[in-house]
């Protein structure tokens, strides 16, 4: 359970240190903003057009009476709206991060300088850059819809749907939201999606304790756009910590870190 705290505490770090590097802060607001006007407006629509949604999808309620069909639908609407904004917490960090990659890694890149030893580099250029981030981004959301999908049907089922399901629903998006922060540093490190995933859940509740919180603060109006520049340096030190430089390993070799899973 210790993992819980020290997790919450890289999140703190992160925030902390944008605050003492306010031009940095500033640089990281601007992906962000982007995203967010983006998702507004998606959700904006999904509201308008949820309740539209339920009564297509439940023709057999068409002639059911007042008030049992207002109240199927009512919640089948708020279910879908629900299923939406679960969808825009985890994704909202891979949208951002794929808009922002030079922003973030020059971010990323700078924390690691400014804590001392290595700094590592991709050395790869920012297409090649940008196309591994949105294939493992996909590979991500992939999954995250496989679970959306399953936690959406075990919703319905009485008392725990409402009670244990949104639960271990934002366990999962904590979990897949730092994993996509992560990478920023990882991915200059050389490490692959199934390694990064292997080394989460080798610390999980390590990378509970820094992305539950910050999935619960992300469904707070804008304050993703603020907490992203600090959610990205706190994940750059707890990447610091759990992937160590391997001293008998090439300097340009793709594996010369070593991963700590416990």
């Amino acid at each position: 359970m210790r993992d819980l705290g020290v997790g919450f505490g890289y999140l703190m770090k992160g925030q902390r240190w944008v605050g003492g590097h306010g031009k940095w802060f500033g640089f990281g607001l601007l992906p962000g903003l982007v995203t967010l006007v983006l998702y507004a407006a998606a959700l904006v629509g999904l509201g308008y057009g949820a309740d539209d949604f339920a009564a297509w999808t439940t023709p057999f309620a068409d002639d059911w009476s007042s008030p049992w069909q207002g109240l199927f639908r009512g919640f089948l609407t708020a279910l879908v709206f629900c299923f939406g904004l679960f969808l825009a917490v985890i994704t909202f960090t891979a949208v951002t991060l794929l808009v922002g990659q030079p922003f973030y890694e020059s971010l990323s890149e700078q924390v690691d300088r400014t804590e001392g030893g290595d700094v590592p580099e991709s050395g790869l250029p920012l297409w090649r850059e940008l196309w591994i981030s949105a294939r493992d981004s996909l590979r991500v959301l992939a999954r995250v819809v496989l679970y959306g999908v399953l936690l959406f049907a075990l919703g319905f089922i009485p008392v725990v749907g409402q009670t244990v399901i949104p639960a271990i629903g934002f366990c999962v998006s904590g979990f897949f939201l730092a994993e996509e922060l992560t990478a920023v540093a990882l991915q200059r490190r050389g490490v692959e999606l199934k390694d990064r995933l292997g080394l989460l859940r080798g610390r999980r509740l390590l990378t509970l304790g820094f992305g539950v919180p910050l999935t619960l603060a992300f469904l707070v109006p804008f304050l993703a756009v603020f907490l992203m520049p600090g959610a990205v340096a706190g994940a750059t030190l707890m990447v610091r910590d759990l992937v160590a430089p391997d001293p008998e390993a090439e300097p340009a070799s793709p594996a010369r870190y070593t991963l700590h899973k416990d």
